[in-house]
């Protein structure tokens, strides 16, 4: 998958510039219309009970890293990371995959039953 690199100044510019107005006209039916047509589109009735990871920012990698007052190669290292992968991730030439998000959000919320889990496994 191609990885688009944009900054927030630009996505700024562009939501400044865009004409809301259109979308603001728009009916329901006009907009239900456009995702029926729309081929990237797909049905999410059928998506109950499903969990959705969002994806992680750079900065909230290094926050969680700071929180638990852990260099880049201490964190790695504890939760069984590349010190490049977290390298990459917190200067946002990466993004973590849906494991790695899903690995980050247990880290983020209990830590240490990750770090049990890579103790058993060793």
């Amino acid at each position: 998958m191609p990885i688009v690199r944009i900054n927030r100044a630009k996505v700024k510019k562009a939501l400044k510039e865009f004409d809301w107005s259109k979308i603001d006209a728009m009916t329901d039916e006009d907009i239900a219309r456009q995702i029926a047509s729309n081929p990237d589109t797909f049905d999410t009735s059928d998506l109950k009970g499903w969990v959705v990871v969002r994806p992680f920012e750079a900065l909230e990698i290094t926050a969680l890293r700071r929180r638990m007052k852990l260099s880049q190669a201490r964190f790695a290292k504890k939760f069984g990371l590349r010190l490049r992968t977290i390298q990459e991730w917190e200067q946002g030439r990466r993004q973590p995959e849906e494991a790695a998000r899903i690995l980050l959000r247990v880290i983020e919320r209990e830590p240490a039953a990750v770090e049990r889990a890579l103790a058993k496994s060793k």
